[in-house]
């Protein structure tokens, strides 16, 4: 077994692209991720939105040949399993059928461990105190609930495991109460039901924690989180007010690349292919410029080297945010712009990229150009796209010539 073949490649996947009741009544009938994802616009010259999708379509996760599909396509391209969001809020499972049918469906055979998304779902998808849609409370019970509930995924055959202990990652370690005695209980309950060993992970959102002093076994890198950069939105061209920040994609990768790991200080690299959350955030959005196939292999490629480096006798992972987060402008899964570019770099980085830096850096021309000459273009591209749609209508409706006529 090569080196870099010890390293397995987990994407985060969102199960949000189906409807369900909760939605349908914050957000409208029929809500799911792709209505965010669609409706976006552009908020400066060569910007890249909306992002939609190609191969799979506008899909609806509840169809067992998407998922299927899925499945297929990612371990084509050299993804070892999926790592899905669990959402648990004090008993109240959410976007929960997607992952159950995945646990029911011996043809979705990919490798698969969970996210436990402990966090408030807000209005403003930040997860903070504000128009919160549902609290992520917790009781004094709910240590040993949750755990209850996760052991029918942790028994699964196909659940990933570190050294033959299940994987279980807390997206927001901070908002445990007590995150040493939440640990205690999950860790006793399952040596009791059978399972000796449990390999808890924090993930390190909004601060580098120190998953020790924590009571995890590891820490799982999160990116975009943390990222202390200049704001580059000084620099750019806005169509309208822009509240939000602009980062480079190299400056955040060289950022995370420069961390060591170690069997003293367990950690997961991570990485992520492009970032851009205007479909959810508008003009406070975050985007993170460059984010290119090119510069997301070698960033991945580099990222499977320093694992080598770091542990150079045992299986590891690296984590890629996202599978599937199509309204947070991350995604591998093909689109209209792209294409299957993100997946084919996946594969490259796997064995090792010929690429020896970053190919895309700073602020694009595209986007430096004056707030005048930049609404010109948008609004000539927006003249141009409608009189072409409104010929094709035209040619549409209009009668067709016969030989009476």
């Amino acid at each position: 077994m090569s080196d870099r073949s010890r390293v397995k490649l987990l994407a985060f996947y969102l199960t949000q692209f189906h409807p369900i009741p909760e939605n349908d009544a914050w957000w409208g009938k029929g809500f799911t991720e792709w209505t965010n994802a669609a409706k976006a616009t552009p908020l400066f010259p060569g910007h890249y939105q909306p992002h939609l999708p190609t191969d799979l379509g506008f899909y609806d996760l509840r169809v067992a040949e998407t998922r299927r599909e899925q499945i297929q396509l990612a371990k084509q391209y050299g993804i070892h399993g999926f790592c899905y969001y669990y959402y648990w809020f004090a008993g109240k499972r959410l976007l929960e059928r997607p992952l159950d049918d995945m646990l029911a469906d011996p043809q979705s055979d990919m490798p698969f461990c969970l996210c436990w998304a402990n966090e408030n779902w807000t209005r403003r998808w930040d997860g903070a105190e504000k128009e919160i849609l549902i609290e992520q409370s917790y009781g004094p019970d709910s240590d040993l609930r949750v755990i209850q509930d996760l052991l029918k995924y942790l028994r699964d055959p196909r659940y990933i495991r570190v050294d033959g202990a299940p994987l279980i990652i807390v997206y927001c370690p901070q908002r445990l109460p007590d995150c040493r005695e939440t640990l205690r209980v999950w860790r006793e309950y399952c040596a009791e039901q059978g399972i000796p060993r449990i390999h808890t992970a924090c993930a390190l959102t909004h601060s580098n924690w120190d998953h020790k002093e924590l009571g995890f076994d590891s820490a799982v890198e999160f990116p975009p989180h943390n990222m202390k950069f200049e704001n580059l939105a000084q620099q750019m061209s806005f169509f309208q007010t822009f509240h939000g920040y602009c980062s480079d994609y190299a400056d955040v990768a060289e950022m995370y690349l420069q961390r060591r790991y170690s069997s003293e200080a367990s950690g997961f690299r991570g990485v992520f292919p492009s970032w851009d959350n205007t479909a959810r955030c508008g003009e406070r959005a975050t985007v993170v410029l460059n984010g290119s196939p090119e510069n997301y292999e070698y960033w991945l490629s580099e990222a499977i080297s320093r694992t080598v480096e770091d542990f150079p006798t045992e299986e590891r992972f690296v984590f890629i945010n996202a599978w599937n987060e199509w309204a947070e402008g991350c995604h591998l899964e093909p689109d209209r712009k792209f294409g299957h570019r993100y997946l084919e770099a996946t594969v490259r980085a796997k064995k090792g990229s010929s690429l020896r830096g970053w190919t895309h850096r700073g602020v694009p021309r595209t986007e430096q150009s004056s707030p005048a000459a930049a609404m010109a273009k948008h609004r000539l591209a927006e003249k141009s796209w409608l009189s072409r749609n409104w010929r094709t209508l035209k040619r549409t409706l209009r009668p067709k010539k016969t030989a009476n006529n």
